[in-house]
């Protein structure tokens, strides 16, 4: 794919850069690899949806970001983790004032510390409540069996936790693909954290979808615990009343896993 002739079907007077991004950016795409494209724009005023274009054998998908955007990749620690990485292996293909250039710049000497550090241990304070909602739809559903419930709790007390530990301890994950593996090695593989995780995945064993949520909800209290001394106060109050839920109801198999560590 000539990269630099692609761009020119995707020019308009608001648009100041064009960014190459993704797997093709980072040189590990595949042969189902979408071409991933991102205007940066001039103004704020309403940068279209993502747009899915076929050119060629290629899917391009062409996104738009406004300076308000930019601004919250470098001030935003969940678009902080999100995006910062991405930018620094992004490629400009059309970047006639330097606009795209400095906006890397800036993602390369990017550090975790200060209001962003602690916007995102507040950030994640509210998400670990905000979970509860899942702890209990999957207490719900193993006392009365419900699928339903189960697959909502899972996906909460997985991708969710996932995303918390990502935001709050700071790591800038190279791409969607990367957010749980990522994630993981930085934690620590054989962590209790990442053990529980791939059970809850279903990675490691053929674990049912009740033994995966018994193990989303008992990641929930590790995670809990791990991030105790940054949990707001008021929060705290509630994340330990749904840790205690869980382990009243869970009893065994908490019981089983301290006499495997003893």
């Amino acid at each position: 794919m000539d990269f630099e002739s692609l761009v020119e079907g995707f020019l308009c007077p608001e648009v100041r850069a064009i960014a190459l991004a993704g797997s093709f950016a980072r040189g590990d795409w595949g042969v189902f690899s979408d071409i991933d494209l991102v205007r940066f724009l001039g103004t704020d005023a309403q940068p279209h949806d993502a747009e899915t274009h076929l050119i060629g054998e290629h899917f391009v998908v062409v996104s738009d970001i406004g300076p308000s955007k930019v601004e919250s990749c470098f001030t935003d620690p969940v678009d902080a983790t999100e995006y910062i990485a991405g930018l620094r292996m992004a490629r400009a293909l059309w970047d006639p004032d330097g606009h795209f250039d400095a906006i890397r710049e800036r993602a390369h000497v990017f550090v975790w510390e200060g209001a962003i550090k602690d916007n995102a241990h507040a950030w994640a304070s509210t998400q670990m409540v905000g979970w509860i909602e899942e702890v209990h739809k999957g207490l719900e559903g193993l006392r009365r069996g419900d699928q339903g419930r189960m697959l909502n709790a899972r996906y909460g007390l997985s991708w969710g936790l996932t995303k918390v530990m990502r935001v709050q301890r700071g790591i800038l994950i190279s791409s969607d693909n990367g957010s749980y593996p990522e994630v993981v090695e930085a934690i620590g593989p054989h962590s209790e954290w990442g053990v529980l995780s791939r059970k809850v995945f279903g990675i490691d064993d053929t674990t049912d979808l009740p033994d995966q949520v018994k193990a989303g909800l008992r990641l929930y209290v590790v995670t809990a615990g791990i991030l105790a001394s940054t949990l707001k106060p008021e929060d705290k109050k509630l994340v330990d009343e749904a840790v205690n839920r869980i382990r009243e109801e869970l009893k065994e198999a908490f019981n089983q896993s301290m006499e495997a560590t003893s």
